[in-house]
């Protein structure tokens, strides 16, 4: 473990330091030779410091080049719903009304609920890098520095403090090096020694006495005689006691237990619960987790989900017939099946460039979960051209993305156009697509029942066919394939175009 503090010295964190850059580098370097000796895979993620600094990208391809390691940025929610993970994993609490608090260095994350996914989950703009760096400079205690910083964390905290305190818990469990070193504070001003944090407790009236000896103590050198604090903490210690002592105030907390178990933890469980989870039969790419909250999100913005479901179910047809034009995987998929469920809410703020609005809704929801932030920009995009303009290069958010994703972003959203113009009407007239796949074109056979009339969502498959004819480097043309009444009435799911009729490329 090597502490970084990547994001120290930047403004509220807009911008990652060179110093704390080159500390970063070095140390993921040295991760990297590590993870080679021992033939292990690598999974890296970023928080808070990243997520929010302008300069994120150069930081990103620094570590690509010199370390090779690919850093997947965690959302907020993301971030928060992992911890939750790796606490439940390590204290047992699942099945019991419980809120989770991690105080990093740049957030902080606040979970409620008594089993995953949460009932609340909350990321906040504190953390005791942040706070240190704003209130008390160098580890000093200015004049009217504590009443400052207090009065900051209570106007970030009251809201999300009573919706906790509405939804309810009953055992409080808090994770991190912050609280982990009250811990070892609370622990040492009663004579004890912690051998582990596991499961250690933290008072309130101990924390209290912990708060008011640190607030005693206006510098760093003068914090080096309290027993049981790391050297390597003197000059944070402070805002992160103060905003711990705040958040149990506010939420009416007396004691909490500390779980070694959090991001880090949480990640690995996801990962191998990934790795473990078998597809079902169905077309339904997204696990549980995400696409429960994709339809929340959704529902909210009263998305007619009947014709979202069935144009993204051609969509995601289309995806696995025309894997061998495209190449993607099933993690693009799922990308595809959550942009699709989603490409109308921007019509809840107004019908007019809705495609656009959809693309802000998506991008700025925190009630997506399962996400990493570059996924939920690849989702908003896919959702924002649907319709109207495709990706040109004046586009600002489409051109920060790197060359893989633009591809991934017009392959999908080609698909996504085709799905959407064969349910035109909104009827589910076109029941199945299938596709062949050549050098040179991509053939479609839309699959509707015996008699019914598609001309308008052929009409409008063909005309919105171009960019997905460009992404995939071939012609995209369409046949209508009727269904035998015979197999109406047997009503059997069709497994290719043999038991359909077709009636030319002309239909």
């Amino acid at each position: 473990r090597v502490p970084v503090r990547l994001g120290t010295g930047g403004d509220d964190m807009k911008l990652l330091m060179p110093n704390a850059v080159e500390r970063a580098v070095a140390a993921l370097v040295e991760f990297r030779h590590i993870a080679d000796a021992h033939d292990a895979d690598v999974v890296a993620v970023a928080t808070s410091a990243v997520r929010e600094a302008d300069n994120q990208g150069q930081f990103l391809r620094r570590v690509h080049d010199e370390a090779r390691i690919t850093v997947e940025i965690v959302s907020g929610m993301e971030e928060a719903r992992l911890i939750h993970l790796g606490a439940m994993s390590a204290v047992p609490i699942a099945g019991r009304p419980h809120i989770v608090i991690d105080i990093g260095g740049g957030s902080t994350e606040l979970i409620v609920g008594d089993h995953a996914p949460a009932a609340l989950a909350r990321s906040l703009k504190l953390g005791h890098i942040r706070l240190t760096d704003r209130f008390f400079e160098g580890g000093l205690i200015a004049d009217g520095a504590v009443k400052a910083c207090r009065r900051h964390i209570k106007s970030f905290v009251a809201h999300v403090a009573g919706e906790a305190r509405d939804i309810g818990f009953d055992v409080a469990v808090g994770c991190s090096g912050t609280i982990a070193a009250v811990a070892a504070l609370c622990a040492a001003r009663r004579g004890e020694t912690l051998r582990t944090v596991a499961n250690a407790t933290i008072e309130r009236a101990d924390l209290d006495k912990v708060v008011a000896d640190l607030l005693s103590r206006p510098t760093p050198g003068e914090r080096a005689g309290v027993p049981g604090l790391d050297p390597a903490r003197r000059d944070v210690i402070v805002a992160g006691a103060i905003l711990l002592r705040q958040l149990f105030k506010a939420l009416g907390i007396e004691s909490l237990v500390v779980s070694t178990g959090a991001l880090r933890e949480g990640l690995l469980l996801d990962r191998f619960n990934r790795r473990d989870r078998s597809r079902d039969d169905g077309l339904h790419h997204l696990s549980d987790l995400r696409r429960s909250s994709v339809l929340a999100l959704a529902r909210s913005y009263h998305e007619d989900l009947i014709h979202a479901e069935h144009a993204t179910d051609l969509a995601l047809e289309l995806f696995d017939e025309t894997g061998a034009a495209h190449g993607l995987t099933i993690s693009d998929s799922e990308l595809l099946e959550a942009a699709g469920l989603l490409h109308n809410i921007g019509r809840f703020v107004a019908n007019s460039s809705h495609h656009k609005h959809s693309y802000y809704l998506i991008r700025n929801s925190e009630r997506l979960a399962g996400f990493s932030e570059n996924e939920l920009e690849l989702i908003a995009l896919v959702a924002r051209y649907h319709r109207k303009s495709r990706p040109v290069s004046s586009h600002r958010e489409f051109m920060a993305l790197s060359k893989p994703d633009r591809r991934r972003v017009r392959v999908l959203a080609g698909l996504l156009r085709v799905g959407i113009a064969l349910d035109r009407t909104y009827r589910r007239a076109v029941e199945r697509v299938h596709a062949s796949v050549s050098e040179k074109a991509v053939t479609i056979d839309v699959e509707t029942a015996a008699g019914t009339d598609v001309e308008i969502e052929m009409f409008t498959a063909r005309r919105s066919a171009n960019l997905l004819a460009d992404a995939l480097g071939r012609t995209v043309d369409f046949r209508v394939m009727e269904t035998s009444p015979e197999r109406q009435r047997r009503n059997h799911p069709a497994n290719g175009p043999g038991n359909a009729t077709p009636r030319g490329p002309g239909a």
